[in-house]
C-alpha cells in the first residue's frame, strides 16, 4: 500500500510515542521523505545534540534556566525530566505546525504522552513498539551515546513503559527492516481517523 497526501478533513494533531529505541524518529524522517503532510513541532530539551540533531528541527535546545523560565511563563503544553533532563512541547511550535494544515505529529515519551491526553482529549494517540523487544536494545547500542550503565536503565524503563500501550488509541508495529510498513499503518490509522466526523478541531 502506498498512502497518499490527498483531500481529507482538518488537520489532526497525533501524539505518538513508545519506548526509546521503538524507531519513533526513523518513522518521522521516513514520513517526511515519503511527502506525506505531516507537520512535526520540535520538542524543547536540556539535552546536548546527538550527532545529526539540528537545533530548532530535531528539538530546541536550551539550559536547564532557559527551559525553566520558559515552563514558568506558561509556554510549554506539557513538560517532564526523563534520565536526568527536561522535555517539553512548546505551545508556540504546535500552533505553527496546526497553521501549516498538515497533520501535526507530536513525539514524546511515554510520561509526556500522559500528560498530553489530559490536554488534548481531542488528539490520535499512537504507540509505536518494535516486533521483538531484541531490537530495542540493538538501536539503543547503535546510538552510541550511552555508557552501559545509563543503557541499562533505559532498557529497564523500555520494558516498563511497552505496558503502557494499553492506553493509546492504537498500536503500530515497526517490523525490522520494514520501516515502511510502519509507516504504511500509521498513515492508514491517521487518514481514517481524520475521517471520522464527530472529531472536532483542538484549540491550545
Amino acid at each position: 500500500m502506498t498512502p497518499t497526501g490527498g483531500a481529507r478533513a482538518a488537520p489532526l494533531v497525533v501524539v505518538l510515542s513508545g519506548p526509546s529505541g521503538a524507531g519513533k524518529d526513523a518513522l518521522l524522517a521516513r514520513m517526511r521523505e515519503r511527502g506525506l503532510p505531516i507537520a512535526v513541532p520540535a520538542t524543547m530539551t536540556t539535552r546536548a545534540p546527538r550527532a545529526g540533531e539540528r537545533d530548532g528541527e530535531h528539538h530546541v535546545f536550551v539550559s536547564r534556566d532557559e527551559f525553566l523560565a520558559h515552563l514558568e511563563r506558561g509556554e510549554l503544553l506539557e513538560h517532564a525530566e526523563v534520565y536526568g533532563q527536561l522535555y517539553g512541547v512548546p505551545r508556540s511550535q504546535v500552533r505553527a505546525a496546526l497553521a501549516s494544515g498538515r497533520h501535526v505529529v507530536i513525539r514524546v515519551d511515554v510520561q509526556g504522552a500522559a500528560s498530553l491526553r489530559r490536554l488534548l482529549p481531542g488528539a490520535l494517540f499512537l504507540f509505536l513498539v518494535p516486533n521483538d523487544a531484541a531490537h530495542l536494545e540493538a538501536h539503543l547500542r547503535a546510538r552510541g551515546t550511552e555508557d552501559e550503565a545509563a543503557l541499562r536503565r533505559r532498557l529497564a524503563q523500555a520494558e516498563s513503559e511497552l505496558a503502557e500501550a494499553r492506553h493509546f488509541d492504537h498500536t503500530v508495529t515497526n517490523p525490522e527492516g520494514r520501516l515502511d510498513d510502519a509507516v504504511d499503518a500509521a498513515w492508514s490509522i491517521i487518514e481514517r481517523e481524520a475521517a471520522r466526523p464527530d472529531r472536532r478541531p483542538l484549540e491550545l
